[in-house]
């Protein structure tokens, strides 16, 4: 079994509340996972309005296909926000 992990980091610079925030954010989560089947939600940074960090996780038994799912996930990510993409870190176990 191999599992991919993903954490990104967003600036959402037009967010004037956290009410703004959360709307962005959770269209883009359930668009991910619709689209994906992969596990993914707000880790951290729930309370701030301009930062969000979402992680992610995949699971297969080919590496290949949980490198291309976590590839294909951020491509997805940073054309279907107008959230700016800080930082992502990937890791595969």
């Amino acid at each position: 079994m191999i599992v991919g992990l993903c954490t990104i980091e967003l600036r959402i610079p037009w967010a004037n509340s956290l009410k703004d925030k959360r709307s962005e954010i959770k269209g883009l989560v359930n668009r991910v996972r619709a689209k994906f089947n992969v596990s993914i939600a707000e880790t951290k940074c729930q309370d701030e309005w301009r930062t969000a960090i979402i992680g992610f996780a995949t699971v297969s038994s080919e590496r290949r296909h949980v490198d291309s799912t976590v590839n294909e996930v951020i491509h997805f990510i940073e054309q279907n926000t107008e959230a700016e993409l800080v930082s992502c870190s990937i890791e595969i176990i």
